[in-house]
C-alpha cells in the first residue's frame, strides 16, 4: 500500500478556526423546481434565467440595483424600535427584536437612503422581509417620514419598495398610528409636487397595502409579486366565494386597475427614472 494512504496521526488535526465552511446557498432552487447558481443569479438582478421568477430580495440588493456604482448615504441608520408594552407571545417582543438583529444585521424593517440613480438624487426607502416578515412598526413608519421630509426638502423624487406582512403586532396601535402618519407625510410630499413611485414586491400585504403601498403618483409592481391586504384565504373564508385565478397576482391588479405598470427587475431602474422624467417633464434620460 502506497504511503500517502496511510495516517501518519490520528485524529482530526486542524484547527477550528481554519476549517473552511461551505459557502452559503451556493445554488438557488425556484418554486418550479429550476436550480440556479448563486452567481448568475446575482449577475441576472436575482431573477431566475430559467423560468423568469423573481427571487425575494432586500434593501442590500435593490441598492445596489437602483444606486449608480452602489453609492448612497444611508439615512437613520441607527434607528431601534423599542418594547413600550412590554409585549409577549411566544417570547418577549425586546428578545425577538435582538434575534432578529443578530440574524439579518439589520436595525428594523425598512433602511432608507439617498444617492444618484442614472445621474439624478433618488430617495429610497426599501422594505426588509427578513426582518420580522417586514412588518411595520414604530421605527418603520418613523424612517420613511423622515425620509419622504428629505425627499420634500431637497425636492428629490421618492420611491418606497414595500416588502411586508403588514403592521407589527407586537406593538398594537402604535403601529397602526404609522398607517396614517406615512399617509399624511405622503400627502405633504404630493402638495410639494415632489414625485412618489411605489414599487409593490412579493409580499406587500396588511398595513403596508392600506397605506403608502397603494398611494404613489404611480403604482408599479413585480411580476408575480402577492399584493392584497388579507390573505386568499381569509378572503375566501369571509366571502364563502371562490377566488378567480391568480387572484391578488401583481398581474391580476394590473389587469383590474390597480396598478398602472409592471416592472422587471432587470428593467427596474430604467423604468422608475423613466416615469421620474416623464412625471416632472423633464427630457428622458438614456
Amino acid at each position: 500500500m502506497s504511503s500517502w494512504f496511510k495516517r501518519k496521526e490520528k485524529g482530526i488535526q486542524t484547527a477550528t478556526e481554519e476549517k473552511k465552511d461551505t459557502p452559503k446557498g451556493l445554488w438557488y432552487k425556484s418554486p418550479t423546481g429550476k436550480i440556479v447558481e448563486s452567481e448568475d443569479l446575482a449577475k441576472n438582478f436575482y431573477v431566475s434565467p430559467e423560468d423568469d421568477y423573481h427571487v425575494r430580495i432586500g434593501s442590500k440588493e435593490y441598492f445596489e440595483i437602483l444606486f449608480d456604482d452602489n453609492k448612497f448615504r444611508e439615512l437613520d441608520a441607527n434607528m431601534t424600535s423599542k418594547d413600550p408594552l412590554k409585549f409577549v407571545d411566544t417570547k418577549k417582543y425586546s428578545d425577538r427584536l435582538k434575534a432578529a438583529e443578530q440574524k439579518t444585521g439589520l436595525k428594523d424593517a425598512v433602511r432608507c437612503a439617498i444617492g444618484k440613480s442614472m445621474g439624478q438624487d433618488l430617495v429610497v426607502a426599501c422594505m426588509d422581509f427578513a426582518f420580522i416578515g417586514g412588518s411595520m412598526g414604530s421605527v418603520v413608519g418613523e424612517k420613511i417620514s423622515r425620509a419622504i421630509d428629505v425627499a420634500k426638502k431637497k425636492k428629490v423624487p421618492f420611491l418606497m419598495i414595500s416588502k411586508s406582512g403588514g403592521a407589527r403586532m407586537m406593538e398594537a396601535a402604535l403601529s397602526l398610528m404609522q398607517l396614517a402618519k406615512t399617509s399624511a407625510k405622503l400627502a405633504q410630499l404630493a402638495e410639494a409636487q415632489v414625485p412618489y413611485i411605489s414599487l409593490c414586491t412579493d409580499p406587500t400585504t396588511g398595513g403596508t397595502t392600506a397605506s403608502y403601498a397603494m398611494l404613489g403618483d404611480i403604482n408599479i409592481a413585480e411580476p408575480g409579486a402577492l399584493i392584497g391586504f388579507a390573505g386568499p384565504r381569509v378572503v375566501k373564508d369571509t366571502t364563502g366565494k371562490d377566488l378567480p385565478e391568480g387572484f391578488q397576482t401583481a398581474e391580476f391588479l394590473k389587469e383590474h386597475g390597480f396598478l398602472d405598470f409592471i416592472a422587471h427587475r432587470s428593467e427596474l431602474k430604467k423604468k422608475v427614472n423613466l416615469y421620474i422624467d416623464l412625471i416632472t417633464n423633464q427630457p428622458i434620460r438614456a
